[in-house]
This record gives C-alpha cells, structure tokens and sequence, in this order.
C-alpha cells in the first residue's frame, strides 16, 4: 500500500482517481490545486505524489519543481494532463496523458517506484477511460 498524495482541480476526475486508487488498495489524499497539495505535501508523509499539469495557480509544474527541491525530492511523481506536450521534461518520474485507462494508471505507478504495485489486478484492455 502506498501513500499518495493527488493534487487535481477536477473534482470528479479527482473522485474517479482517488476511488480507483482506493481499490487499488492504497492510501489516498487529494488537494483541490496545487497550493493546498504543496501545503499537504509539507504537513504529510507520502510515498507517490499525481499532480495534474493545468491548474490554476501552481500548475503541476511548480507541484514537481517544489517537491525536486524539498528535502524530500526522491519521492515519486507522475504527472497527468489532456495536453501531453507539457509533460515533457525530467521533473516526472512517469507521465500519463489523459484519457487513460486503469491499466495505465497502474503502469505509471509501477515506473515510478520501481516495482509492480498491483500484479494482475486489472487486465490491459480499456475498462475506464478519463478525458
């Protein structure tokens, strides 16, 4: 089980996520932008930080470029977005564009830690697509 941290200005996508990675069986928190996910990340204890690209304030860019330069900065990020073109760079561990599947997902978060978090849970094939 991993605590993350999902820091995404779509409520229903952050919904969607939070309960997928529920089922997943990991611990999750989420923040509404990025201010009040850099605000959780200082106060809290996370193994994997999802930050959506385009939020208002601090976009994800800024969520990676703080979390590089805490005194945390090993810990994981994957970065989401509807406009992959801004994923680009070597802030994120691993990048998922939107829409993607559960399998995707599950994929991301085994490249950024480095092992499989959830072996055989969900087959390839599209169950869930998010836009």
């Amino acid at each position: 089980m991993l605590n993350i941290l999902l820091v995404d200005d779509e409520g229903v996508v952050s919904d969607v996520l939070q309960q997928i990675l529920t089922l997943l069986g990991h611990h999750v928190e989420t923040a509404p932008d990025g201010h009040e996910g850099l605000l959780m990340f200082d106060s809290g204890t996370y193994d994997l930080v999802i930050t959506d690209i385009l939020m208002p304030g601090i976009d994800g860019h800024g969520v990676a470029r703080y979390i590089r330069s805490s005194q945390r900065p090993f810990i994981p990020i994957i970065g989401i977005s509807g406009t992959p073109w801004l994923l680009e760079g070597d802030t994120f561990d691993s990048v998922i564009s939107k829409p993607f599947t559960i399998k995707a997902l599950t994929n991301a978060i085994d490249d950024a830690i480095g092992s499989p978090s959830t072996p055989g849970m969900f087959p390839s094939h599209p169950i869930l697509s998010m836009g």
